[in-house]
C-alpha cells in the first residue's frame, strides 16, 4: 500500500521501509488519516493493544473516547489511569464480560451510572462489541474501582516504572489486570 492508495477514516500500521522495498520494520503504532490533501494523520494506538477475546476487535482509541464520554456525563469525575480485560466464564451464572479496572483522582458519585454510561459509549463506537452485547454473548461490563497509586505500584513491581513505559488500555489475556487485583 502507498500513500496515494490510503483513505480517510480507515485504520493503518505504520511500516517504515527503504525506497528498494528491501526491508521493511513495523513501528507498532495505528494511525487514521483525517485528510489527504495534504496527509495528515492522528495516532491512534499501538498494534499489540486491542481486545478481541469474543471477536469485538475493540482499539485503544474506542475505549479512550467511551471513557471520555463517560467523563464527560460524569464531569465530578477525574481518571488517572485504566486498562480492559476480558472475563472469559463457562459459568452461565457469572457471564462474559470486559473488565474495566480504573485509578480514579476523583471517582464519579454513582459508579453504577458511569459504568452504564461507560457500555452504552462504547456500544456506540463499536458495532461488533454491541452485537455481542444485543445477543447476551457479553453482559454490561464490570467496573473495578483501584485505590490511588495501584498502577504504579504494579509497574514498579514488573521493572516497568518510568517515561518510556505505558499502561497497555487493552490486552486479550488477564495478565495486567490479576497482577493489578493482586496488589489490591
Amino acid at each position: 500500500l502507498t500513500i496515494a492508495e490510503v483513505e480517510v477514516d480507515k485504520q493503518y500500521a505504520v511500516v517504515l521501509t527503504s525506497n528498494a522495498g528491501l526491508w521493511a520494520y513495523s513501528l507498532g503504532d495505528t494511525v487514521r488519516f483525517v485528510d489527504l490533501r495534504p496527509h495528515r494523520v492522528v495516532v491512534t494506538g499501538r498494534i499489540k493493544h486491542f481486545l478481541s477475546a469474543f471477536g469485538e476487535h475493540v482499539i485503544g482509541e474506542e475505549v479512550e473516547a467511551a471513557l471520555r464520554e463517560a467523563v464527560r456525563q460524569h464531569p465530578e469525575t477525574e481518571v488517572t489511569e485504566f486498562t480492559v480485560a476480558p472475563l472469559v466464564s463457562d459459568d452461565p451464572s457469572q457471564p462474559s464480560r470486559h473488565e474495566w479496572l480504573v485509578e480514579f483522582a476523583q471517582p464519579p458519585r454513582a459508579a453504577a451510572s458511569f459504568a452504564a454510561a461507560l457500555d452504552t459509549a462504547l456500544r456506540q463506537r463499536n458495532t461488533y462489541y454491541d452485537d455481542l452485547r444485543q445477543g447476551n454473548i457479553l453482559v454490561p461490563l464490570l467496573l473495578t474501582v483501584l485505590p490511588a497509586g495501584a498502577f504504579q505500584r504494579y509497574m514498579k513491581s514488573v521493572g516497568k516504572l518510568g517515561g518510556q513505559n505505558k499502561v497497555p488500555r487493552l490486552g486479550n489475556d488477564r495478565g495486567l489486570a490479576e497482577g493489578l487485583l493482586k496488589m489490591l
